[in-house]
């Protein structure tokens, strides 16, 4: 019997857990597809009662600071991809170096990596200006990308170390026996099972670009170079804000992530190596 409460509590808690985490993206979705008059209403109401597109039409049709919805998407998809692929390969092949090679100052590195990411975001913005500054790189969508792939690397490399660390040794010497070589080992056999960690870091490495705001208001001028969050901020006004296109350009902004997390998510499996090496 108390066994039997101790799950139904857990069950239970769980649900709350999960209701509270889901109500705002709910609500979210739910205004997104509200009439002004609801939205307004002194009586809120969980879902629409008279259900419209006009949000979602407004979002995507008119030119959002003379700049088309699309032009913002391609922005933020743009970054977000480089950003994925590039810190992915970096970090792959630093963390298959930490984790397999011992060298001078690894134990002073490994330190760093969990350094660096105390430290806040915001207090490196002025820092980072005057360095693309120094590039000629503001106002430059590649300048916003070495900031995000720097912003990723550390997580990713600290990430990836242990993913590496638990693919046995007799893997990789058994390939070499049949002759493999190391790029061939590194490709064929630790790369596919390090997979769902790079999964796991590419998840973050893609949201990080995806929801970045304050650098990518600081770092860019032209309106046609901004990002999808960036576009958010002209649907805040001093008097009022746009509630409705507020919480569709919202929806519309999440659905990637969704997209790219239903993508990957079927590597994101553990267990890859059991049974690979007996004994």
């Amino acid at each position: 019997m108390n066994r039997r409460m101790r799950r139904y509590g857990l069950n239970a808690l769980g649900l709350l857990v999960f209701a509270v985490a889901v109500f705002p993206v709910a609500w979210m979705i739910s205004t997104a597809f509200k009439p002004n008059e609801e939205i307004f209403s002194s009586t809120p109401r969980p879902l629409p009662s008279d259900p419209t597109l006009d949000h979602f039409d407004y979002v995507l049709g008119n030119g959002i600071a003379e700049v088309s919805f699309w032009e913002y998407f391609r922005n933020s998809a743009l970054l977000a991809i480089v950003t994925v692929v590039v810190s992915g390969l970096l970090a792959v092949l630093a963390a298959t170096a930490v984790a397999r090679y011992r060298f001078r100052f690894r134990t002073t590195f490994l330190i760093m990596l969990l350094v660096v990411q105390m430290v806040p975001l915001e207090a490196l913005v002025i820092p980072l200006f005057l360095d693309l500054k120094q590039l000629g790189m503001i106002n430059s969508l590649a300048g916003l990308m070495l900031v995000y792939i720097g912003f990723a690397l550390p997580f990713s490399i600290w990430m990836l170390r242990g993913f590496v660390a638990a693919v046995p040794k007799e893997l990789e010497e058994a390939a070499a026996i049949d002759g493999a070589g190391p790029l061939r080992i590194f490709f064929r056999v630790l790369l596919p099972l390090v997979a769902p960690g790079l999964v796991a870091t590419s998840i973050f490495s893609f949201i990080t670009a995806w929801n970045e705001f304050i650098f990518a208001f600081t770092f860019l001028d032209d309106q046609d170079k901004y990002t999808l969050p960036v576009m958010m901020q002209y649907f805040f006004g001093n008097a009022s804000n746009e509630w409705g296109p507020i919480m569709a350009a919202s929806t519309l902004l999440t659905l990637p992530v969704i997209a790219f997390f239903l993508v990957v998510q079927r590597r994101m499996v553990s267990g890859l190596t059991a049974g690979a090496v007996k004994g």
